[in-house]
């Protein structure tokens, strides 16, 4: 489904990602590690055409990404889900109309919307909350309505930077949960964090990156720096 081929990205002179050959399949469930400053982020940002490399080749479902116009990225983008640590939800919108925004910007009918949200939010554990405000969610339920918002446009492919980097023990593991229940539906996964608990507790691919660099590959591995 991905493909790296010796991708090399430069923030002025030092290199964040170094050479990195790397492929993920479809329905794959991936944990990119690594500390702050690793290059995890830089190679999601890569994968959504937020950044351009300076060298090599990205493959998206044989389609090379580094060739794609800026104006058609908002297509490609239409098949990836994001997910942040910051989660940057509307403040003013309830959960429903947070998912159901996201649907109107990628130009769904109404009915659709008003069909299909209740179902997301349904899936994600949520829909009990539908007219709440963020200000009356908790940490983990305003992170799964981020979540069911970039689940809102179905996705085939799932981005997480550090989603748990804000939670408790316990928010953050139902979040983990979710992203397991996503992924087992259909959906490839790869997940950027630090959290060394979780990524133990997956025991699904680990893909260790230290200093802009893939220095580690486990199958079913552990959080291993």
């Amino acid at each position: 489904m991905i493909k790296f081929e010796n991708v090399i990205k430069r923030y002025t002179s030092q290199k964040a990602l170094d050479g990195i050959n790397l492929q993920i399949h479809h329905g794959e469930f991936v944990s990119l590690v690594g500390l702050s400053g690793a290059g995890k982020s830089t190679l999601l940002k890569l994968i959504i055409g937020e950044e351009r490399i300076d060298g090599g080749k990205i493959l998206i479902d044989d389609v090379d990404i580094t060739k794609v116009k800026k104006s058609d990225l908002p297509y490609l983008r239409r098949k990836i889900g994001m997910v942040f640590q910051d989660i940057k939800l509307l403040p003013k919108r309830t959960a429903f109309e947070n998912v159901a925004f996201a649907m109107e910007v990628c130009g769904h009918r109404k009915d659709k919307i008003a069909k299909e949200v209740p179902k997301i939010l349904e899936l994600v554990g949520l829909l009990h909350k539908k007219d709440n405000f963020p200000n009356e969610m908790s940490g983990g339920e305003k992170q799964r309505v981020a979540i069911a918002r970039a689940l809102s446009h179905r996705p085939v492919l799932l981005l997480a930077d550090e989603p748990t980097g804000n939670l408790d023990e316990v928010n953050a593991a139902e979040v983990i949960d979710l992203l397991l229940k996503i992924n087992q539906l259909g959906t490839t996964v790869i997940l950027a964090t630090h959290a060394a608990d979780l990524v133990n507790k997956i025991k699904r691919r680990v893909i260790t990156i230290e200093g802009g660099k893939i220095t580690i590959e486990q199958q079913k591995g552990k959080y291993k720096l």
